[in-house]
């Protein structure tokens, strides 16, 4: 079986996906230098050139910007991820959406399974779910399965609640972190400069991943009663928040 680790941005693949990252035949990183920042793309390709990963492909899109222009108590959701308050930065959003299709089809085919990012974006993040959005168009395509993790945020609960409503999953699968590898990589993007999460953050000691096969939706279920983690309480002097759909 091929596995593919698709993560949005360079520290994502550790935050959301350790678990599956010494199983994956290839890892791929998709944004690169991040919007207004035009600094920061050279400290991120070295971290990136730092990892060590096996068949890791930096694709180093360039960010759209668009983290902070969602209207999240309202999100509205677009065939290119989400609705964006601010034109320009839609018109760049949707030009990722284009790019991200062509560079991510030819990494895809004849894999079996992609991780990647779950439908809310994890804590809130509009790339995140664009990065959903394209690879589940391009699992009709070409047939795979999407795993994604059950990681939420109290500013993308209220999507995550909405789109699980729907049939959303038709497998959950109990996962480890693997959280020795995560701690080393997180040094090397602290190192140089780029890291982008919380320096406290701790991994819990389990998470859920949930499988979207190919095909039809007729067996699959809502996330009624699933228990998502609260990534914001993700800290070593709190408790994990488990929140239940």
């Amino acid at each position: 079986m091929r596995r593919v680790v698709v993560a949005a941005h360079p520290d994502d693949e550790i935050l959301w996906m350790s678990s599956a990252l010494r199983a994956a035949d290839k890892v791929v990183l998709c944004y690169g230098a991040p919007y207004g920042k035009p600094e920061k793309a050279a400290a991120r390709a070295r971290a990136v050139a730092a990892l060590g990963l096996p068949n890791l492909v930096n694709l180093a899109i360039p960010e759209s910007g668009t983290r902070l222009l969602v209207n999240w108590d309202d999100a509205e959701m677009t065939p290119t991820g989400m609705a964006i308050n601010d034109a320009a930065g839609q018109a760049r959003y949707d030009a990722n959406f284009a790019t991200l299709r062509e560079r991510l089809r030819p990494l895809l085919t004849g894999v079996d399974e992609v991780f990647t990012h779950n439908p809310w974006g994890e804590y809130g993040h509009p790339e995140h779910i664009q990065l959903y959005r394209v690879v589940e168009t391009l699992q009709k395509e070409l047939g795979f399965t999407i795993v994604f993790s059950n990681y939420v945020a109290p500013l993308s609960w209220l999507l995550a609640r909405r789109l699980g409503a729907a049939p959303l999953f038709a497998e959950k699968r109990r996962a480890v972190p693997d959280m020795r590898l995560a701690r080393r990589l997180r040094g090397i993007y602290l190192r140089h400069r780029v890291w982008t999460w919380s320096v406290f953050h701790a991994w819990p000691a389990t998470e859920t991943l949930y499988a979207q096969p190919p095909g039809e939706r007729e067996c699959w279920q809502s996330l009624e009663g699933e228990a998502l983690v609260d990534v914001t309480r993700l800290r070593w002097w709190k408790r994990v928040g488990v929140a239940r759909v």
